[in-house]
């Protein structure tokens, strides 16, 4: 009997093309359930110290490390991260865990200060249970570096992933129960879209986060908005990296295939657009080229290969069309540019140059291995370049002056910058952007306190 993706959430190994499994969808029994679930789940672990937590917290990452490679050889066959990568990701996955165990308790404590002659406190409180729609190119890292504070803060976490790493969701979720965390403090079920909105209207969820892209950012949270429910939203990205002409040519270069190929491109905080100032646009270009068509790609399992496939073969096919249109547009193919045949869903390392804002390359994000690459004729056009989107996640600045450096990064509209050294995400500095790349941020004090009730308690005041 064949198996339909109306009834099923279908998994492909991006590798061979051979269905992993298929995943019936949940139904309103049961999604009600698991909201039942998450709603008894929080009221149990909101009675429990913080200090208690934050144990729970820390077997978490040891229970993490303890399955290890299977959680990274799950990541690289469902969505074909390079295994180095993907052990990565589980290894920064764990180091999050530890870092709020250690770090996240005092962030919670009470604030104390005097308004005029009184007393007064802030305190931070758990909302509730929280809803989150995760996407499938960081599997592990997306999930955790929502949850852990999330959990921290004393509220449940009801994870809908990505229909084609359901493998690592069911894996995650048993990683948490191997920690020791309650039943119904973290759960996981395969909503449809219908789903996702019987959920958020439900009142037994307090608020929302997505990390998705931009239309389901803008569906999920005008249904929060209505409901009148906290939502954190991390959108895509079309990140600028720029290269003043004082930059040092071989670090940038050396960054700029990183931040652009790394996890096979599909990184919403990814270089995308390479604005480099004329004077040493050329020497990067030729340097630039030359590293990315040096990068070996292959099955993910193979430690050499730094490029893997794409996670599905539908994204390849509108990675390629926006290629295509951006040549037609006037952009010139250097490097790549075709869909590799055979069964995989492999897209080469690709370069696009004399990219110009008005082509497609320049105003939609390539979730995929491809650079655009726009000359700036000084260091003013290029920051008019780098703005010049409807995105503000990240930038990259690469200069040897650190005043202009630091000046740029007052002028760039996005949420994080990078001097000399492309973007990150570390538990202990706040992510997430603004215009279409979202609002709300995750990781450090800001995404502890997010889903905090901040409640003033005021004392003695007659």
């Amino acid at each position: 009997m064949s198996i339909s993706a109306t009834t099923h959430a279908i998994s492909v190994n991006p590798t061979t093309g051979e269905t992993l499994s298929a995943t019936p969808w949940a139904s309103r029994e049961v999604v009600d359930a698991m909201l039942e679930l998450a709603a008894n789940g929080y009221r149990q672990w909101r009675q429990i110290a913080i200090a208690e937590r934050a144990q729970k917290l820390r077997d978490l990452g040891a229970a993490l490390r303890a399955r290890g490679e299977e959680m990274a050889q799950m990541i690289s066959q469902e969505m074909g991260k390079p295994i180095l990568q993907a052990r990565g990701e589980v290894n920064k996955s764990a180091a999050l865990c530890d870092w709020y165990a250690d770090h996240g308790p005092a962030m919670l404590d009470s604030e104390a200060t005097r308004v005029e002659a009184h007393r007064a406190t802030i305190e931070y409180r758990p909302l509730g249970p929280i809803l989150a729609v995760m996407p499938w190119n960081f599997p592990l890292w997306q999930v955790l570096r929502g949850a852990v504070p999330i959990l921290l803060a004393g509220n449940s976490y009801l994870l809908k992933h990505a229909p084609n790493v359901l493998g690592c969701a069911q894996l995650i979720a048993e990683i948490f129960v191997q920690a020791g965390i309650p039943q119904g403090v973290f759960g996981w079920v395969n909503a449809t879209n219908e789903g996702v909105s019987q959920a958020i209207n439900d009142p037994r969820i307090a608020a929302v986060t997505v990390t998705g892209s931009v239309r389901a950012g803008a569906a999920i949270g005008a249904q929060a908005g209505a409901a009148l429910k906290k939502c954190v939203l991390e959108l895509g990205g079309s990140d600028p990296f720029i290269v003043l002409n004082d930059a040092d040519v071989d670090l940038a270069v050396k960054a700029a295939v990183a931040g652009r190929y790394q996890n096979t491109g599909q990184v919403c905080a990814a270089a995308k657009r390479f604005i480099v100032e004329e004077g040493v646009a050329q020497t990067f270009t030729d340097k630039f080229v030359a590293a990315a068509a040096a990068l070996k790609q292959g099955a993910p399992d193979v430690e050499e290969n730094y490029l893997g496939p794409m996670a599905r073969f539908d994204l390849r096919d509108e990675l390629h069309a926006q290629v295509q249109a951006s040549i037609k547009e006037g952009a010139k193919l250097v490097l790549g540019g075709d869909k590799v045949p055979g069964s995989g869903n492999y897209y080469p390392a690709t370069v696009l140059t004399q990219v110009t804002p008005t082509m497609t390359a320049f105003r939609q994000e390539l979730f995929g291995p491809v650079a655009a690459i726009s000359i700036a004729r000084d260091a003013e056009h290029a920051l008019q370049l780098a703005n010049d989107s409807d995105f503000g996640l990240s930038a990259t600045v690469f200069t040897a002056d650190s005043a202009r450096a630091q000046q740029f990064a007052e002028r760039l509209e996005c949420g994080g910058v990078f001097i000399n050294g492309f973007s990150a995400s570390d538990a202990r500095v706040a992510f997430g952007g603004v215009k279409k790349s979202g609002f709300g941020r995750e990781l450090s004090h800001f995404g502890l306190h997010e889903f905090c009730n901040i409640q003033t308690v005021w004392k003695d005041r007659l």
